[in-house]
């Protein structure tokens, strides 16, 4: 009885032990979940506000479209190239190591930039320093960091993350040309840089050993019998769900940032004021948050497959109403164009990853998914620099929103034909 007694005060103790240091968890979880966000803000909002300095910087340096979006089109390039060095460190070193590099590379590009004459340095500077450490604070290590804290919730999780892309634009796109008109480029370019290293500091303070362990109620949650697959990069690209969502994280770029990269040109050209350009695409950060969370609700409520073909049908729509606001430019037109297109401007990238978290888990995860990554970012990078080459050639913007119509059809046919993407 002695012995009996003592077990059952040892399991009540290990019960109430585990039940106070869940409140812990989920604290931490959400604090977590704020520093992904935040850092994501900055990195997207940053690479973003290169629309805004377009034609400022173009104009002042005399250069044609296509010159000044190859700068863009480098960034996202790089920053998909980076994704897998990124994986691999995040493994390797950890996420303090990560962020603190893309900080640094962040802050160093712009303050730098701010002095620069010629495209190669502009090139260097703001397409591949700044692109590299964008991919150091992004979606990779925000997954990896992530899933180690929400598990079967990552969907959830990375939809908040992913807004983030919203907010940088909503935030940083008005305050970009503000303070261009303000301050002049070079020195907006400046403020961006002191800000970037400003938060070396503190991000280096926080308790990175807590976070970098993970939640010890998500392995339980997520599967209390998952054993390590064993998947390897290689092994990984022989399986078609690898080549399926990496080419749809391919032409979903193309077709999105063939657009992004000149849509306040484009809206400028149509008539708009400078500042409304810039806020219009800026609140497109707004109803991003609820295209995030909605898409990432549906696929609880619908599934997953019918969630992301019903985002790439309003993403259509958002692209045929550019088309008619350069014949009718109006608010009407130019609110409806923000919704569709601006809501579903990423909203595909929580379920993409979760369904790749989910099939590749295992410890080698990081190294797998940067490399899928890189067809974000190649597709980012020939997208935008295509729309530019398209604009100088026809010297107005029909031939590129076909093309961007044409890329974002390619981008939803794997979810209509691959199997592993129809589950």
């Amino acid at each position: 009885m002695d012995q009996n007694a003592t077990k059952e005060t040892t399991a009540e103790a290990s019960k109430e032990h585990a039940g106070s240091t869940r409140p812990t968890a989920v604290r931490t979880a959400l604090v977590v979940l704020g520093l992904c966000f935040t850092l994501a803000v900055l990195g997207r909002g940053l690479s973003e506000s290169f629309t805004v300095f377009l034609k400022p910087i173009s104009e002042n340096l005399g250069w044609d479209r296509a010159q000044a979006v190859s700068i863009y089109s480098l960034t996202w390039l790089v920053s998909g190239l980076t994704a897998p060095l990124v994986g691999r460190l995040f493994d390797h070193s950890g996420p303090r190591i990560v962020y603190a590099l893309g900080l640094v590379l962040l802050g160093s590009a712009f303050l730098i930039a701010s002095h620069a004459q010629a495209l190669w340095q502009f090139q260097l500077l703001i397409g591949i320093c700044l692109g590299i450490g964008v991919a150091f604070i992004g979606n990779v290590p925000n997954s990896i960091l992530l899933g180690r804290w929400f598990g079967p919730k990552l969907p959830t999780a990375m939809a908040v993350v992913y807004s983030a892309m919203g907010g940088g634009v909503l935030a940083l796109l008005p305050a970009s040309q503000l303070l261009i008109d303000h301050l002049g480029w070079r020195e907006t370019y400046q403020v961006y840089g002191l800000a970037a290293l400003g938060l070396l500091v503190p991000l280096l303070l926080l308790p990175w050993r807590m976070f970098a362990a993970g939640s010890p109620h998500v392995a339980k949650k997520t599967d209390p019998d998952f054993v390590d697959g064993g998947w390897t990069l290689v092994s990984a690209m022989r399986h078609h769900a690898f080549w399926a969502l990496f080419s749809t994280f391919f032409f979903t770029a193309v077709g999105m940032y063939s657009i992004a990269a000149q849509i306040v040109a484009y809206l400028i050209d149509a008539g708009f004021p400078p500042l409304q350009a810039a806020t219009a695409w800026g609140f497109s950060g707004v109803v991003l948050v609820f295209g995030m969370l909605g898409v990432s609700a549906l696929d609880g409520l619908i599934g997953r497959r019918p969630s992301v073909l019903l985002s790439y049908a309003i993403s259509i729509l958002g692209i045929v109403l550019l088309w008619l606001l350069q014949y009718y430019p109006n608010v009407i037109l130019l609110t409806g164009f923000v919704v569709c297109f601006g809501s579903m401007m990423g909203s595909r990238g929580p379920l993409i990853t979760a369904t790749a978290m989910k099939i590749f888990r295992g410890k080698r995860v990081g190294t797998i998914f940067g490399t899928i990554s890189i067809g974000s970012g190649l597709g980012s990078a020939f997208g935008s620099w295509s729309g530019g080459l398209i604009h100088d050639a026809t010297h107005g913007y029909n031939l590129l929103l076909v093309f961007a119509l044409a890329s974002v059809i390619l981008g939803m046919i794997p979810f209509l034909i691959v199997p592993a993407l129809r589950e």
